[in-house]
């Protein structure tokens, strides 16, 4: 029986410190990059010229892409390949259900395996390997590849077997992210106009009902020590928030928070382009 080999296709601020991770764990690694492999490429990894390259050389291929697009170009160029090794695919990007289910049926096609498997805990997550990884495939093909996936994060979890399960879980976790660090930078404003203090406001947040992510890391960790360094970018969260928002209403839920955290995002996008989305604090008023 021959060595597995992994492919890696995305080698950006996720996919190239979550690769690594494969390296170091000692795995066969082939990897590539459009805007540069030789560049990106992590130490014990191979170089390959392109997706095919990749695709004929890997059983398995993560790919780590900017968006729905060239996740949809990506996997029609694997499907076509004509030397083609890989039999799964794992998508780690964030592209919304309705994506991950064309490029499901794109690869079921071509009797590809695939797991739609967005990941949550920014550049910070992808280079501690302490992600969330929210799985959507065939239990038999997510448990076979759990091993992996915890050499990339620390939280490896089974929400659905059908492509878009997980994006929609991704985008869900996004949106309630994106609201509470924009909702919490508003109530600390108001409780500040009032002669409260940050600290003692997040202190008592975070043993109150009020608790949520951006009490208990945001502003202590960072906004409190005038740190804007998250790694995650304001135009990702707008454009997740506005995916959410998108996806609401084809989906005939609610979506009238989603509206208005759109408009907030987007707004800070504008303002503050290449900003880390905690900046959001500097855009509503905040100082520091």
């Amino acid at each position: 029986m021959t060595a597995t080999t992994w492919g890696f296709i995305g080698l950006g601020n996720m996919g190239g410190p979550m690769c690594g991770h494969l390296c170091n764990a000692g795995l066969d690694v082939v990897a590539y990059d459009a805007a540069g492999t030789a560049e990106r490429l992590p130490k014990g990894a191979r170089a390959a010229a392109d997706v095919a390259g990749v695709a004929a050389a890997a059983d398995t291929i993560f790919l780590s892409l900017p968006d729905g697009k060239v996740v949809a170009k990506v996997a029609e160029a694997i499907a076509r390949s004509p030397a083609r090794r890989a039999r799964t695919v794992v998508d780690l990007s964030t592209t919304g259900p309705d994506a991950a289910a064309a490029v499901g049926k794109t690869f079921a096609a071509a009797g590809i395996d695939f797991v739609d498997a967005p990941v949550s805990g920014g550049k910070a997550g992808a280079v501690k390997a302490s992600l969330a990884v929210m799985c959507a495939g065939p239990n038999e093909v997510v448990t076979a590849l759990a091993p992996t996936l915890k050499l990339m994060g620390r939280n490896v979890l089974h929400v659905g077997t059908r492509p878009g399960q997980g994006q929609a879980m991704k985008l869900a976790n996004n949106f309630l992210s994106a609201v509470a660090m924009a909702a919490t930078s508003e109530a600390v404003l108001f409780g500040m106009k009032h002669g409260l203090d940050m600290t003692t406001m997040i202190d008592v947040l975070n043993v109150s009902s009020g608790q949520n992510t951006a009490t208990s890391d945001k502003f202590p960790n960072r906004i409190a020590k005038g740190k804007f360094d998250a790694g995650f970018a304001t135009s990702l969260m707008s454009k997740d928030v506005a995916l959410f928002r998108d996806h609401v209403r084809r989906t005939g839920t609610p979506d009238a928070m989603a509206d208005l955290a759109d408009r907030i995002w987007k707004s800070a996008d504008a303002a503050m382009p290449g900003s880390d989305f905690t900046e959001i604090w500097r855009h509503l008023g905040g100082k520091g």
